[in-house]
């Protein structure tokens, strides 16, 4: 068989294997590994899984992922989404719409501590959904917002998305964290936007809250200060020159634990259960890592990434209609994939294609990561509506799923936003780095 033949083999092979559940990394870690060996023999591929191995996860940069995740498992336990939450709620709870823009408020900042989409999602609408529905929000505004509100985390540094878009793509970790900030600031601007226009078509639906007195409005900040301070110090410092995102990680990860200890507001076992997350966490994504990496040089060999481009060239689009083509298809990869899985499968491919069109590669990590978000709200998968749906046992999914629609849009605005104005995600970065 060709290099062409066994390229598309092995890639339909390895979504047989997801469609069976098997788990990416492995999927990823057997059709590399096998399509080595097909086209070049045993040794070559015996030789590709070790070597390639042993680089990725002794990849210094490679820390920033236990750090960071550490990081936000400490904010999470010791309770500081609450406090982030509050400080939102006592500004803008009075307001039309004010709780859902409150719950949008605490998932951008927790998100700049979690780098978890996931987890920003749980740990907010934990708190937030609640209150919604004591104040008489609609069901689709309260959840609708908080699953939305997620995807931040996948946004706003520090990101997970981009640290493994970093790996795998070998561009700067630091420039990928620095371009996100503003877009992250304009997605959260943008869902409070559609809060607001669905208060003012809705009004039942975005109740305002109580007003909430100056003192209590500042004695909110200071309860949520020194998690604002984690988030000031790491980033700011990473912006400054000030340290590496790995020492951000670590200088972050180190405040938050002292911050949680003086505050007593961790135990030596809720310590023990979150550093034994954290390995399993941080594990799962070594093991994506690795899988990645046994992944990415087989395609290479098979030039699907050169085949894919030529095609696109050959369409006649041009470097904007070939753009809208990947877009379009991460969008409905989103439908059923979810977002680890679409961002290490399909880079690997889509990277090349992406160069060979101009365009600049920290800016699309940020295109990427937004579309991919995208999938986390698009149904049937939309792994963010079922994890609020795990919160709001009593509101069908169908509901929720109605609820992000808007903020759906929102995000594709966003990318719009993106498009016309590249500035947007680079002028912080170019500006940073020479």
């Amino acid at each position: 068989m060709t290099d062409t033949t066994i390229g598309p083999i092995s890639i339909a092979g390895m979504f047989v294997m997801l469609a069976l559940r098997i788990p990416v990394a492995m999927a990823m870690l057997v059709a590399g590994f096998a399509g080595t060996w097909f086209l070049h023999g045993q040794r070559p591929a015996l030789a590709l899984l070790t070597t390639e191995t042993f680089s990725s996860v002794s990849s210094y940069s490679l820390i920033v992922i236990p750090l960071f995740v550490l990081m936000g498992n400490i904010s999470t336990a010791a309770g500081f989404s609450r406090g982030l939450y509050n400080l939102a709620y006592s500004w803008v709870g009075r307001f039309r719409g004010g709780l859902a823009a409150a719950s949008i408020l605490g998932c951008a900042a927790f998100s700049a501590v979690s780098g978890s989409s996931v987890a920003t999602a749980v740990t907010i609408g934990k708190v937030a959904i609640p209150e919604m529905k004591r104040f008489g929000y609609s069901n689709r505004l309260a959840t609708g917002s908080v699953a939305a509100g997620g995807t931040l985390g996948y946004l706003i540094p520090p990101s997970t998305g981009f640290v493994l878009y970093a790996i795998l793509t070998e561009e700067s970790l630091g420039r990928l964290f620095m371009a996100g900030i503003i877009p992250g600031l304009l997605l959260t601007a943008l869902f409070i936007v559609t809060i607001m226009l669905i208060a003012r078509i809705d009004p039942k639906s975005a109740p305002a809250g109580e007003a909430v007195p100056m003192a209590q409005r500042v004695s909110a900040l200071l309860g949520a200060l020194p998690l604002l301070s984690v988030v000031v110090i790491s980033i700011g410092g990473i912006y400054v020159g000030a340290f590496t995102p790995v020492e951000a990680a670590g200088i972050g990860a180190l405040l938050v634990l002292v911050f949680a200890l003086i505050g007593r507001k961790l135990s030596f076992g809720d310590l023990h259960e979150m550093f034994l997350e954290t390995v399993k966490t941080s594990a799962m994504l070594y093991v994506i890592v690795i899988g990645a990496a046994i992944f990415s040089p087989f395609l290479a060999m098979t030039q699907i990434p050169q085949n894919l481009g030529d095609w696109l060239v050959g369409l006649g689009l041009g470097p904007l209609g070939s753009l809208i083509v990947i877009l379009l298809a991460y969008v409905v990869l989103g439908m059923f994939m979810d977002a680890l899985s679409m961002l290490v499968i399909t880079i690997p491919i889509v990277f090349p294609v992406i160069i060979g069109l101009g365009y600049d590669p920290i800016w699309f990590g940020v295109i990427a990561v937004i579309v991919i978000e995208m999938g986390m709200i698009t149904p049937p998968v939309g792994i963010n509506v079922f994890v609020v749906k795990a919160i709001a046992r009593d509101i069908p999914m169908g509901e929720i799923f109605r609820g992000v629609f808007p903020f759906w849009i929102a995000m594709a605005v966003c990318l719009v936003f993106l498009i016309l104005f590249p500035q947007l995600a680079l002028i912080l970065p170019n500006s940073m780095f020479d």
